[in-house]
């Protein structure tokens, strides 16, 4: 089971909190500039936890940085990465809340798409029946993204989903 915790800054206190399957991504879009810094300090702390760290909408980055992966927002619909030279071990996810986008991130040739929102009732609601259908559309691994808590967990199961992502599970 992997699970996907995002953040917008660098909280040592929740990062030691997860375990070894945990994948740390970094994704700030209120700032309109890189830190790159940030960046490296979250690489070196999560490094340090033996934690993987992925950083989205920034695949370039993060292959100058040397990071673990990187992740492709469903906004982004851009190609231009698939030209760029990946180490063997660099993983590109990325996520969707309808069929024509789980096309584009196959397009995009990501490991595993982001499927959303399951359990959170907001515009992307999908609900256990319309995502186990869009889950059928697709032979990429689909992670859960929306909503998910320590009271809901236990249904992913039901599913047949074990990786998920969100935030507030994890603080």
């Amino acid at each position: 089971m992997n699970k996907y915790y995002f953040i917008n800054k660098l909280d040592t206190n929740n990062i030691n909190k997860q375990d070894k399957q945990t994948v740390i991504i970094y994704r700030n879009y209120s700032l309109n500039t890189t830190n790159e810094k940030l960046i490296l300090k979250i690489k070196k702390y999560c490094k340090k936890k033996k934690i993987k760290f992925y950083l989205s909408n920034n695949i370039k980055l993060a292959i100058k940085l040397n990071l673990d992966g990187a992740y492709i927002p469903s906004f982004n619909r851009k190609l231009e990465h698939l030209s760029y030279s990946l180490k063997n071990n660099f993983e590109i996810i990325g996520s969707a809340h309808n069929l024509k986008e789980i096309r584009i991130k196959e397009k995009q040739n990501v490991n595993k798409i982001f499927l959303s929102s399951l359990f959170k009732k907001n515009k992307n609601f999908l609900g256990i029946n319309k995502f186990r259908l869009l889950t059928k559309l697709t032979n990429k691994k689909i992670v859960v993204l929306g909503g998910i808590t320590h009271k809901n967990i236990k249904k992913l199961l039901l599913l047949n989903q074990s990786d998920f992502a969100g935030i507030s599970y994890f603080e």
